[in-house]
């Protein structure tokens, strides 16, 4: 989960230059926002390994779950 996603989302859709795509707006997010792509890859590495031996994540892997974040902000757009 991103804190103020939906502000950071505008802010890199204004950003980017060139061809919007799910590509260039998932660089262009990782370089602007690498804190906040650290913490949440942080809040899924603790999450992993505070599960229980045996038990399926329900989290989606970060770049996973990021990516759809960012193709839903899309198709709104």
């Amino acid at each position: 989960m991103i804190i103020q996603q939906e502000e950071k989302f505008k802010e890199v859709l204004a950003k980017i230059e060139g061809k919007i795509n799910e590509q260039s707006f998932f660089n262009k997010f990782l370089e602007l926002y690498p804190e906040v792509w650290k913490k949440h890859k942080i809040t899924y590495s603790k999450f992993t390994r505070s599960k229980k031996f045996g038990q399926k994540i329900p989290l989606p892997k970060p770049e996973i779950s990021l990516r759809k974040e960012i193709r839903l902000f899309l198709q709104k757009q």
